[in-house]
């Protein structure tokens, strides 16, 4: 039997809660509504989660401090559903470890499919073979603890970069474009979101440096897309 799957649902709007739980519960998932930043912090630090949707502007602590909190401490995949349409708000969101952005008012069945998705990802994560063990230069990724450590230093991914390093270290000589790695690791069609790519994979090199400033793991490849540099 499947364990049951918590989604935390951090929203101040009652109607727009309520949307919410009732989209996670059609979907066989577990939902618990917080209606502030204070509140979600209380549920947070006492529970485990399976996912996290979070909308930005909350009160007490906002939904960028939520977001921060929870990527700083764990890999649960965090879904950002906002009313904030920049550009510069998706981007910061997606820097700070999002694994998704949705914007109000948003479709019912997208934001159940995007719900799926995610935790599919989540899920195929944590069901990689024990035994399983890349390394390449000093990157070393445990596929059994989802560990990934470089340069002796651990690193602290999200799950989509989570996903994205694996992909790239299973296929170290391959070159991936933007479209191989989006549907890939999103498993939908790509539509030009560069934004999203770049986010990403910016934080993954931004991640690798910090942890060796002595040493470059992805390289551009103009006109094509990203590999390994070996």
């Amino acid at each position: 039997m499947q364990d049951t799957i918590n989604i935390l649902i951090i929203e101040d709007d009652e109607d727009i809660s309520r949307l919410l739980c009732n989209i996670v519960s059609k979907n066989g998932y577990s939902p618990k509504p917080a209606y502030s930043g204070t509140e979600a912090m209380v549920y947070l630090e006492s529970e485990k989660w399976d996912m996290v949707l979070i909308d930005l502007m909350l009160p007490g602590l906002s939904g960028e401090e939520i977001l921060e909190n929870v990527t700083s401490k764990s890999n649960v995949p965090v879904i950002i559903i906002s009313a904030k349409l920049e550009t510069q708000s998706k981007i910061n969101a997606l820097r700070a470890g999002a694994d998704d952005y949705i914007t109000k008012p948003f479709d019912i069945e997208e934001v159940s499919a995007r719900i799926d998705s995610c935790l599919r990802r989540y899920r195929f994560l944590r069901a990689v073979p024990t035994e399983n063990q890349i390394c390449q230069k000093d990157i070393v990724l445990d596929s059994d603890t989802k560990i990934v450590k470089v340069n002796g230093k651990l690193l602290k991914l999200t799950a989509r970069e989570y996903e994205i390093l694996l992909l790239m270290l299973s296929s170290p000589n391959k070159v991936f474009t933007k479209a191989n790695l989006y549907e890939s690791v999103w498993n939908e069609k790509y539509y030009g979101d560069d934004n999203t790519i770049n986010v990403h994979l910016s934080n993954i090199r931004n991640k690798l440096s910090k942890a060796n400033p002595n040493e470059v793991y992805i390289e551009t490849i103009w006109g094509m897309g990203y590999k390994l540099k070996t």
